[in-house]
């Protein structure tokens, strides 16, 4: 069944963005932006209720009294492709930074450069950098926007060393906004690479906000001490849960080193 589960909700999901991409274009393209961002939030939602019913997996996202009124830097752990649809129905205006070729997609990039996103030329990294913040700062001084940036760049398994990029101090030093970390284990149940859903229940916090105007070894101690202690904890809870999910070897080495410190 859990094969079974999976193939049919991997093909739902890609049947329901499609459709909806489609049906909602008229509305989509003839309505002010903050209106057209009823659509892809209706279509995350829609996601989620769908993993619920067909894989058996919910989610269970709390802590939105920690996300600040106006602009901010949402930073959630990356390891799965449930984070990157999961959390934006949650914010004002969220903002992302991808990759320029996303924009050429027909119907996906035309979404995309409707919600003014920020598409990054792969080039030099330093070049790259100035002009996301750059960019950012100039949606942020138009209208509150909250960044969606995932600290360690790419997707890693649970219970994985923790490889946080610099990039996200030069952001949170230029910007002057607050950070919120967001601690998940969402690769248990959507792991990356793979078509397995397992069944169970995705729990996800917004946590406390970094204040903005901290030095910058003083930031990251903080960003990875609190995102990663909150990853622990649930990482624990999930492998203690009745019918936990297949743990992958960086999650169990992960729950080994817990123990012994415990």
């Amino acid at each position: 069944m859990l094969y079974v589960r999976s193939l049919a909700f991997n093909f739902v999901f890609y049947v329901n963005l499609i459709v909806q991409m489609i049906l909602w274009t008229p509305y989509y393209f003839l309505s002010p932006r903050h209106r057209a961002w009823f659509v892809p939030k209706f279509w995350s939602r829609s996601c989620m209720w769908l993993y619920d019913k067909i894989a058996g997996t919910r989610s269970d996202i709390t802590g939105q009294e920690n996300l600040p009124e106006g602009s901010f830097i949402l930073a959630p752990k990356h390891q799965s492709f449930w984070d990157a649809i999961a959390f934006f129905p949650f914010l004002q205006d969220p903002l992302y930074i991808l990759k320029r070729e996303l924009t050429w997609i027909p119907f996906f990039g035309w979404y995309i450069m409707k919600m003014r996103m920020i598409p990054v030329h792969r080039g030099s990294r330093s070049k790259a950098l100035k002009a996301v913040v750059a960019a950012t700062k100039e949606e942020m001084a138009r209208n509150p926007r909250q960044l969606i940036i995932y600290p360690e760049g790419t997707r890693r398994a649970p219970g994985d060393e923790p490889a946080y990029k610099y990039g996200i101090v030069e952001i949170y030093t230029q910007l002057g906004v607050p950070v919120v970390p967001v601690a998940h284990v969402a690769g248990l149940y959507w792991p990356r690479r793979k078509f397995l859903r397992y069944p169970g229940t995705i729990k996800a916090r917004f946590l406390q906000p970094i204040p903005p105007g901290l030095g910058k070894e003083e930031f990251m101690a903080r960003l990875i001490g609190e995102t990663e202690a909150a990853c622990d904890q649930m990482l624990v809870e999930a492998s203690r849960a009745p019918n936990p999910p297949a743990l992958p070897p960086t999650a169990v080495k992960r729950l080994r080193e817990l123990g012994a410190k415990a």
